[in-house]
C-alpha cells in the first residue's frame, strides 16, 4: 500500500480477521505450563487473542504492518564492555508504541474516509500480532518465536489495523528457518525448551523488564551487562544480512543510551530516572527495577572501580535494589555491612 510506505512502513499485508484453531491451542498450552511467568495479562481475554472477531465482531480484515528498526552496526557490540550497560536496540530512544500508533492512526484515517470502520493496535491489546503478520505474508515466526522477514530479518515492529473493509488476503509466508538453530544456541539463559517455543521465565527480556522482584541467582551471571532487554536471539539470525538500517530518526539511538556508563546509572534517583527516560519505553519499569538491573551488571563487571556504585545501591531504601546491590558488592569481593543480610526481606527469596 503506497500510503503505508509513505508513512515509513517497510511491509504491509492483508489477511482475514480470523486465526486457525491451532493458534488457540498453542496459547493455551503456553499458559498451562506457566511459561508466561508473571505476565498475567496474557491469560486474560484469551478468546479475543485467538479470535480477532471476538475482539471486534464487525472486523472482516486485518492490515498487518511492519516497521523496520534494524540497527546500524553490531547490536551486540556492547556486551564485551563491562563498564557500560547494554540496552536493547528498540529502547535506545523514543517509545515505539507512540510512534507506530501515530502512524497507524494516520493510515486508518485514510481508510475511514472511505466510510469503513477501523481500529488500530500496537502491542497493547489482546492481538496475536505475529501469527497475523505471518498469515498476511510479512514473514514467519522463527525458532525464537519472533517474526522473521526475508527482507528485514528479525527487526520489525508490528502493528495492525482491524477494518470492516473486505480485502483480498495475501499468501501466508512459509517457514525459512530450515536447520538453523543460531537463535537457540545464542540464548544466554537457554530460554528455548524446543524450536518455536519460549519459556519467558528464563528470558532476559522478561527478567529485566517484566519481572518485578529479585532476579533469581541462577540467571544473574548470564545476564552480563544487559540492563534492559536482550537482542541476542534476534541479532544472530542469518536473515538480518538483508536488513537495511531503520530510517526513523525518533528511533535512532540516543548517544547517552548507546553505551551508558554503569557508574552513572547507579546514581539515578527517581526524579533523575524519570527525566532521563522521559518518552522512553524504559520509563515504564520504574527506577527501582531499572537500577536493580544496573546492580546485576555491576556485579558481573568484575571491575573494582565500580565498588562505590555497588555500595550505594546496597544502601538503597528499596529492599530489592539493596539486595541486588549487596550481591554486586559481594561478587566484587568487598565486605558488606548488614544492609545485605537478615534485615532484608528479599534476601531469603532468592533461589
Amino acid at each position: 500500500m503506497a500510503k503505508a510506505a509513505a508513512l515509513g512502513f517497510a511491509a504491509t499485508g492483508f489477511t482475514r480477521a480470523a486465526l486457525p484453531p491451532e493458534r488457540l491451542a498453542y496459547l493455551q498450552e503456553f499458559l498451562a505450563q506457566g511459561q508466561h511467568g508473571a505476565m498475567g495479562w496474557m491469560a486474560e481475554r484469551v478468546e479475543q487473542r485467538a479470535h480477532p472477531q471476538a475482539l471486534w465482531p464487525e472486523a472482516l480484515s486485518v492490515i498487518s504492518l511492519g516497521f523496520s528498526y534494524a540497527p546500524e552496526g553490531d547490536a551486540l557490540e556492547n556486551l564485551s564492555r563491562k563498564n557500560v550497560g547494554n540496552i536493547s536496540v528498540y529502547a535506545r530512544n523514543r517509545d515505539y508504541h507512540d510512534i507506530i500508533k501515530g502512524k497507524l492512526k494516520h493510515l486508518a484515517q485514510f481508510i475511514a474516509a472511505k466510510g469503513m470502520g477501523v481500529k488500530v493496535f500496537v502491542d497493547t491489546a489482546p492481538v496475536m500480532e505475529k501469527p497475523l503478520a505471518e498469515q498476511a505474508g510479512l514473514g514467519w515466526q522463527g525458532k525464537h518465536t519472533n517474526l522473521v522477514s526475508r527482507s528485514h530479518g528479525s527487526w520489525l515492529f508490528l502493528g495492525e489495523i482491524y477494518t470492516t473493509l473486505e480485502l483480498p488476503p495475501d499468501t501466508p509466508e512459509r517457514d525459512h528457518c530450515g536447520s538453523c538453530t543460531a537463535c537457540q544456541t545464542a540464548c544466554p539463559t537457554n530460554a528455548f525448551p524446543a524450536p518455536y517455543k519460549l519459556d519467558a521465565r528464563r528470558c532476559i527480556s522478561y527478567l529485566t523488564i517484566e519481572h518485578a522482584g529479585p532476579i533469581p541467582q541462577e540467571f544473574r551471571s548470564a545476564i552480563g551487562n544487559r540492563i534492559y532487554g536482550c537482542d541476542d536471539c534476534l541479532a544472530v539470525c542469518p536473515w538480518n544480512k538483508f536488513a537495511q538500517a531503520g530510517r526513523e530518526q525518533k528511533l535512532a539511538a540516543r548517544e547517552d543510551l548507546t553505551a551508558p556508563l554503569l557508574a552513572e546509572l547507579a546514581m539515578l534517583d527517581d526524579a533523575a530516572f524519570r527525566q532521563k527516560f522521559s518518552g522512553s519505553p524504559i520509563k515504564r519499569i520504574g527506577r527501582n527495577r531499572f537500577v536493580r538491573n544496573v546492580a546485576i551488571a555491576i556485579g558481573n563487571s568484575g571491575n573494582p572501580a565500580l565498588v562505590p556504585a555497588a555500595q550505594k545501591l546496597a544502601a538503597d531504601t528499596d529492599p530489592m535494589v539493596a539486595e541486588a546491590g549487596g550481591w554486586a558488592v559481594s561478587l566484587l569481593n568487598v565486605s558488606l555491612r548488614p544492609v545485605f543480610s537478615r534485615n532484608n526481606p528479599f534476601h531469603k527469596l532468592i533461589k
